[in-house]
């Protein structure tokens, strides 16, 4: 098969680098290339490139932040939008591939990284839980309640983890804390619906 970016992209997302590297290289995609350097451990050829990208690409510089943070070196804070937009992104591709002891490293650094942006267990949570480590999503869930109670998705998600373990009753609870905070989120009601409860 000849290499295109799409399916070049569609490897790196799907745990598979081999030959992607050299693509993204020969082909200027900067960004892309680092990523490859980032999951083959090179964390100094990978922050090189994010560096010389990182004044006009966003994500680039958010990069830069990662490498850093992975390697003990982080020397500035990251923006309350690269958290929003990249946090949970870049640990689902690192979880992907089997790069636990970065995943754990930035970890480390949640109540840290939540003083930017109180979401930031919740998108922990999220993307433990959807990738099977749910008993830690669901730690970090409950976590969040104590950094950013008046939000509406998390109570839901909380409900959702409720049902999984078939406790009712938290579930209940948690979809009538949802509902306080936002009366009208849909997905809660639809949930009391669908449960016959309200």
């Amino acid at each position: 098969m000849i290499m295109n970016y799409k399916n070049a992209k569609d490897k790196l997302l799907a745990s598979d680098i081999s030959g992607c590297l050299q693509f993204f290289k020969s082909n200027g995609y900067i960004l892309e290339a680092a990523y490859c350097e980032l999951l083959n451990d090179n964390l100094d050829e990978a922050l090189i490139l994010f560096e010389s990208i990182s004044d006009f690409d966003t994500r680039a510089g958010w990069g830069v932040f990662i490498c850093k943070l992975i390697s003990g070196n982080a020397d500035k804070y990251p923006t309350y939008l690269q958290l929003r937009n990249f946090l949970e992104i870049d640990l689902d591709i690192l979880i992907k591939h089997f790069k636990g002891d970065y995943v754990q490293t930035i970890l480390k650094y949640a109540d840290w990284m939540c003083r930017i942006n109180p979401e930031v267990h919740k998108f922990i949570g999220r993307v433990l839980i959807n990738n099977g480590i749910e008993e830690y999503g669901r730690m970090y869930l409950m976590a969040a309640k104590e950094y950013f109670f008046h939000d509406p998705e998390l109570h839901y998600m909380l409900a959702v983890e409720f049902l999984k373990q078939k406790d009712v009753k938290s579930a209940i609870d948690s979809l009538h804390t949802c509902l306080k905070v936002l009366p009208g989120y849909f997905p809660a009601i639809n949930m009391l619906r669908n449960l016959n409860l309200n």
